[in-house]
């Protein structure tokens, strides 16, 4: 298996819109194409489960 030591970029289309996938050592992070803000989700809170509380507190506003 190789090992993440660096970040692995990728681009996704979405609906109508490119998103860049990055994923590395800390977790993983998601923004649209052309922009700085995205959503990012650490390894730790995905396995712990706060991945799901987050996402419902991010609904809900």
């Amino acid at each position: 298996m190789t090992k993440l030591d660096k970040p692995l970029r990728r681009e996704v289309e979405i609906g109508d819109k490119a998103y860049t996938l990055t994923i590395d050592p800390t977790g993983l992070k998601l923004v649209e194409k052309g922009h700085r803000k995205g959503l990012e989700l650490s390894w730790k809170d995905l396995v712990s489960g706060d991945a799901a509380i987050a996402s419902a507190l991010n609904a809900a506003t």
